[in-house]
């Protein structure tokens, strides 16, 4: 795997050696600090050869003159000071990160010219540094080492700003969010031959660690809970299904916990209803809704949370033998309503419908929000810079589109009705899995709302933002991760106390 830098805080004192990273406002000039860094003035001659006015994002890397300790001097456009919110400081870490190429001391002068910067703004500049820094390259033969040649050493990253105890306090915190959105990113990535939905199981499992309390349900215990729905997907692999339920009680023991639910199909052959050869290998990020709830999990205990969490996940693979189901099949969920399954390829919202009737059962949440990389349609739709939202409480969902826009993991809600519902309707069933060619989103949607009762709820179809995204400033990665940061800040906005 890619070395991970190693990120610390300091009070600022002129570095000796290295990499020296400094931010330059739009229009503004050099901090005391950055000219601390640079005492030949070797900026300050470099800045209009490049036409560097400090515009956000823009760089300008130099070589440090003759007698200069450093390597590498790099100014670092900051954009003008009122745009600087915490998303701008995670793009700004990105943008570090991108410029280190082989260093390996590095330091980076978080002051601005005239502006103090505080805790946590380093600790969000620290976040992007590590986002941006991930590579899933596991399954990489190491060249280097082959050749006898020694590997790359991880950069030593040393953040000067005015309040470093503060930083280090802020990014405890925000390194557990981190941490989360590489754990759902490492799910995404990994082939399906090494994770099938035991695999899978054993690695929430692991969130025991973290103090999360983890119960795995095996085919036997769902049969015997009525999903025929999710065991219906599942009946075409010898790999078993599994339900796995995770709980984090951080808040009040009185506290009703708030629930996320996610899709983990950790393989969509389509089943009997095949999907074309070309592409279908990305199907092993069918399960990008279960890895950002896992990595949600992680996230919320590993920086003590003060909520009671919920976090369910439907795992299966679906597979093509003689005893995959068939379209046309009639099955039973756990909540007795019956599902004529017409397209073997419409099976996320089979695993989800038992999946959200058992959390909704057993634990009469708050709230309920699924992410599913669930249709094609909503590509069609929103491309994959929003995610779609369908839901049918107005709090629920402004609140989700807030936090979408401060964490930039967008969320666009989309139209539901009686009309659509309708759609649904089937001769021979309670209701059929597909509803025809057009508005393909929002009948899923309209399915998995037959399965939640009263209880607020959103449903996030993530097929576009979840893998094969557009790569931008904090993420190079196939898996995003997508999920993970807008779910975390929605607790922390609203359900923390």
């Amino acid at each position: 795997m890619t070395s991970t830098p190693t990120i610390s805080f300091a009070k600022f004192a002129a570095p000796k050696k290295g990499v020296a990273f400094v931010l330059v406002a739009e229009g503004g000039g050099l901090s005391e600090q950055a000219r601390a860094c640079d005492p030949a003035g070797t900026f300050e001659r470099a800045f209009p050869v490049a036409d560097f006015t400090g515009k956000f994002g823009s760089v300008v890397d130099v070589l440090a003159p003759q007698g200069s300790p450093l390597d590498r001097l790099v100014a670092l456009g900051a954009g003008k000071g009122s745009d600087l919110n915490d998303h701008a400081w995670l793009k700004l870490g990105g943008v570090v990160a991108a410029q280190l190429r082989k260093a390996t001391d590095v330091s980076v002068v978080a002051e601005l010219d005239g502006a103090k910067l505080g805790g946590a703004e380093a600790a969000q500049l620290a976040s992007g540094i590590l986002l941006r820094s991930y590579s899933f390259d596991k399954y990489k033969t190491r060249k280097d080492e082959a050749n006898g040649k020694e590997p790359s050493k991880p950069a030593k990253i040393t953040i000067h700003c005015s309040d470093p105890a503060g930083a280090k306090k802020a990014f405890a915190n925000a390194k557990a969010v981190v941490d989360g959105v590489t754990l759902a990113r490492d799910l995404v990535n990994e082939p399906a031959n090494a994770l099938g939905p035991v695999e899978f199981a054993a690695h929430a499992k692991e969130l025991e660690q973290l103090g999360v309390k983890v119960e795995v349900l095996t085919e036997k215990e769902m049969k015997k809970l009525g999903m025929g729905a999710l065991l219906g997907v599942a009946q075409g692999s010898p790999r078993g299904a599994r339900l796995v339920v995770m709980q984090w009680n951080g808040g009040k023991a009185k506290d009703k916990p708030v629930a996320f639910v996610g899709k983990g199909v950790t393989f969509d052959t389509g089943g009997n209803s095949m999907k074309p050869a070309s592409g279908m290998e990305d199907m092993k990020g069918d399960m990008g809704g279960a890895a950002a709830v896992t990595g949600l999990m992680h996230a919320l205990a590993g920086r003590k949370a003060k909520v009671n969490a919920v976090g369910i996940i439907g795992l299966v693979e679906n597979a093509v033998d003689g005893a995959a189901q068939r379209p046309g099949d009639i099955v039973t969920s756990m909540s007795g309503q019956t599902i004529e399954v017409l397209n073997t390829d419409a099976e996320g919202r089979l695993v989800l419908a038992d999946a959200l009737w058992y959390c909704n059962d057993r634990f009469q949440p708050k709230f309920m929000v699924n992410l599913a990389t669930l249709t094609g349609a909503i590509m069609v739709s929103l491309g994959q810079i929003h995610a779609g939202l369908f839901s049918n409480d107005d709090e629920l969902s402004e609140r989700l589109t807030q936090a979408g826009l401060t964490t930039q993991e967008k969320l666009w809600r989309m139209p539901m009705g009686s009309e659509y519902d309708k759609l649904l309707d089937s001769k021979n069933a309670d209701m059929k899995n597909i509803g025809g060619r057009f508005g393909g989103a929002i009948t899923a949607a309209q399915f998995l709302h037959r399965f939640v009762k009263d209880t607020p709820w959103a449903h996030l179809d993530i097929a576009g933002t979840a893998m094969g995204s557009p790569a931008n400033e904090i993420n190079q990665s196939w898996g995003s991760g997508f999920g993970v940061r807008l779910l975390d800040q929605l607790v922390r906005d609203h359900y923390e106390g």
